[in-house]
């Protein structure tokens, strides 16, 4: 290879835009390196995270008559159910399929061992089973949002 060569081959180098090139021969070794090592393309990489839904309450606003006893009935209330929560991370579904009905709706009696929802995690659909028998007061999760791992599911009256 004669010193026209290589020149032909530096510009052929530059102009193809890679940023390194290694030529061996028996005789030969050449390696060219342009200053467009890290002039490329910038590749991203976008990641989605579930994230766990917080209810946003709204402001409450004290009168000098009604001292936030309110609030405190209301904890008092949730404390007699029991809470469902979700044993994994994945997208919630309260149907089997898109034209099925739903599992259970607010006042549905259920028993132990009875499908209250899916979880899918990894393409694979996980029916969730009642641990306990009663009457669901309220589903926290809306049909296809994103659960994280102990989220409150559902709130169940066991009386």
């Amino acid at each position: 290879m004669d010193i026209k060569e290589i020149q032909s081959l530096i510009k052929f180098v530059a102009k193809s835009g890679a940023s390194e090139v290694k030529l061996e021969t028996d005789d030969l070794k050449i390696t060219i390196r342009t200053g467009a090592l890290n002039t490329g393309p910038e590749t991203t990489y976008v990641q989605q995270i579930p994230v766990a839904q917080q209810a946003v309450a709204p402001l409450a606003v004290e009168t000098p008559g009604a001292p936030a006893a309110a609030e405190a009935t209301a904890a008092e209330d949730d404390s007699k159910f029991i809470t469902v929560k979700s044993p994994i991370i994945g997208t919630f579904y309260r149907k089997p399929s898109p034209d099925k009905p739903s599992f259970v709706e607010v006042g549905t009696t259920i028993g132990e061992g009875d499908v209250l929802c899916v979880i899918e995690a990894m393409k694979l659909f996980n029916d969730i089973e009642s641990e306990v028998s009663g009457k669901i007061v309220k589903i926290l999760v809306d049909d296809s949002s994103p659960v994280e791992f102990d989220q409150p599911l559902f709130l169940v009256d066991p009386s």
